[in-house]
């Protein structure tokens, strides 16, 4: 996913330094060529060998190193590199980056860099909190910088509150945004549905399926990362969605289809990957139903169709992508659901084979156009997703 990119880690005086060995390990097995810069102060939490065990690169304290090559040394890493994190960012560092000084590595190569810059503040929440200290955070915005606020909880000091580092799964999640694709779908509005629909049977049990959500929102990370807005329309999934994804969480087939209605037509695609119960109890109990020696009858009626709404109320230049789950005849019934929903494209995949559909992390997937049949290689779901939306924005 980072191959080929170079990522500099800028690590300053805080106890939340170690945990940037865990980022820079990650960002190590994604491909990415990641090289650390130390303040002298950090350097009371953890140790250069660290980093160097974990990037394979020398990790860099002292601008005026005698152990180098010929190249000015700070210029030549900020050409190099395609991001900058400082991480954990101390109040004092903030400072020194915001009026200009360049006194050490780590400030005086953020300086000569020209592409995205992420700052991560950590610190006791009354340094967060104190006037000068969000001045400098809004002077850097101004000046291109991005800003991740930091989260809240127990600090090291034993105070409660904001100034905590992020998870470190959030900080990836931000170097990823930015650098791990093209942004070619950049401005674009993408609205996904995914996961399943819980009908209530009485207050304790109910009718679904067994969709994970896995695919939706594979497809929801990926569009993200490749520059769209992405808004997640989600049954109830044990699944992660990247940070900056919005998540709209429904239960039931209608909710699903009341929150499609009153958004979809704010979105440039709408991808319709969620398991909707196309049948829902007629009659709700409002209390249990006791078990008795007799069998159980439930009448089913029909859901509200929602792909089928949504095909007919199409805006000029909406593109709307449908799934198809099928146990049989996958090409002839995929192509039947397109015409009849009118929708640009479905994607058409069979539970019968192993490791495929419901709960699993691959898939076969076939695409159906209007005038074309597109059979992807058996995969993953997350290269999957990039393949449908290399699809999806030829639409």
């Amino acid at each position: 996913m980072l191959k080929g990119k170079t990522i500099i880690l800028g690590v300053t005086g805080s106890i939340a330094a170690y945990k940037i060995v865990d980022l820079a390990s990650s960002l190590k097995k994604k491909g990415a060529d990641i090289h650390v810069i130390m303040t002298k102060n950090a350097l009371n939490f953890i140790t250069p060998i660290t980093f160097e065990t974990i990037t394979g690169n020398k990790c860099i304290v002292d601008t005026f190193d005698r152990n180098f090559e010929f190249e000015v040394g700070h210029i030549s890493l900020a050409k190099k590199a395609d991001f900058f994190l400082v991480a954990p960012a101390s109040a004092n560092v903030i400072g020194k980056i915001a009026s200009g000084i360049c006194d050490d590595m780590l400030t005086t190569t953020l300086f000569a860099f020209t592409k995205t810059k992420l700052i991560a503040p950590a610190m006791n929440t009354n340094m967060y909190l104190n006037p000068i200290l969000q001045d400098n955070l809004e002077k850097l915005k101004k000046y291109g910088y991005k800003i991740i606020e930091p989260a809240c909880g127990n600090l090291a000091c034993g105070d409660t509150g904001i100034g905590k580092l992020p998870p470190v799964e959030l900080l990836e999640d931000n170097i990823l945004k930015y650098i791990a694709y093209n942004h070619d779908f950049e401005n674009k509005k993408i609205l996904i549905t995914a996961g399943p629909t819980k009908e209530a049977i009485d207050p304790v049990r109910y009718i679904t399926n067994h969709s994970s959500g896995k695919m939706g929102y594979a497809i929801a990370n990926k569009a993200f990362l490749r520059g769209a807005n992405v808004t997640i329309i989600s049954g109830d999934v044990n699944v992660k969605a990247y940070d900056g994804i919005n998540i709209i969480n429904v239960i039931s087939a209608k909710d699903m289809y009341n929150e499609v209605i009153n958004n979809y037509k704010n979105y440039d695609y709408i991808i319709m990957s969620a398991a909707v119960a196309d049948y829902t109890p007629l009659n709700y109990s409002s209390n249990k139903i006791k078990k008795s020696d007799d069998d159980l009858k439930i009448e089913l009626k029909r859901t509200d169709d929602i792909l089928s709404y949504v095909g007919k109320n199409l805006n000029d230049g909406q593109k709307l992508i449908g799934f198809s789950m099928e146990t049989e005849n996958l090409i002839e019934n995929s192509k039947a659901k397109l015409i009849k929903k009118n929708a640009n494209m479905i994607c058409a995949n069979s539970i019968n084979n192993k490791n495929e559909g419901f709960k699993s992390d691959t898939n076969k997937i076939t695409l159906i156009k209007k005038d074309d049949v597109i059979s992807l290689p058996f995969d993953t779901k997350e290269n999957l997703a990039n393949l449908i939306l290399d699809e999806i924005i030829k639409l």
